[in-house]
């Protein structure tokens, strides 16, 4: 039987946030760490101790056969190290954890490092472009504005605020054409903008629109 949902997260929840810091690298890139403790320290600074004593416990007690043939436990998942690496690793990682919290040392913000930094930093611009815009966008609308109208209407006029403020934040960083192509498409984005716009003009026509229609909500 799976975890529940509140088990899970009780026991293994910052443990899986720390663990998919790391999806896409190897579990001793530093870029990934660095990454999963800049956001944590700006956004939740309380869940790094947390997250280092679920990493603890998880290597102490790593789950055994009865509990794997039960489906109880968390799979960690593949970080490219071998099986018999993975306590050391969490262990590390623990250690490395507890010595920003003891240090207070946040990393100073910066462009995001990671796929999941991206995608952690901007959780409701990744849900409006990677749901709206991706691939399949033209075979459920027949043009950017119909996407953009069911997203509005169908979206809290709170998160709307929320992902004009994305948006913003995003146009914000010191980012060229290229690094802001790549942070869309981090972002979920597979479709070009519409003529004749550029991928900002356009996602500063998003911020603008989806702005005006959380204020009409």
């Amino acid at each position: 039987m799976p975890l529940e949902p509140l088990e899970h997260d009780r026991h293994y929840g910052e443990l899986d946030q720390v663990v998919r810091a790391f999806m896409g690298h190897r579990g001793h890139d530093e870029h990934a760490l660095t990454a999963y403790l800049r956001h944590t320290w700006h956004t939740r600074p309380w869940a790094l101790g947390v997250a280092e004593q679920q990493l603890r416990t998880y290597a102490a007690n790593p789950p055994g056969r009865l509990r794997r043939e039960l489906g109880e436990f968390y799979d960690v998942p593949n970080v490219g190290l071998p099986g018999a690496e993975i306590q050391g690793w969490l262990l590390t990682l623990a250690d490395r954890i507890r010595k920003s919290i003891e240090a207070g040392q946040a990393p100073p913000l910066a462009v995001p490092a990671t796929h999941w930094e991206w995608q952690a930093r901007f959780p409701e611009l990744t849900q409006f472009l990677g749901g709206w815009f991706s691939q399949d966008m033209p075979d459920e609308f027949a043009a950017h504005e119909d996407a953009v109208a069911d997203y509005t209407d169908s979206t809290d006029h709170g998160l709307l605020a929320r992902l004009a403020g994305e948006i913003h934040e995003l146009l914000a960083l010191p980012l060229d054409d290229a690094g802001l192509a790549v942070a869309a498409a981090e972002l979920g984005l597979e479709m070009d903008p519409p003529p004749p716009h550029t991928l900002g003009s356009w996602l500063l026509l998003m911020a603008e629109t989806v702005a005006s229609a959380a204020r009409s909500s």
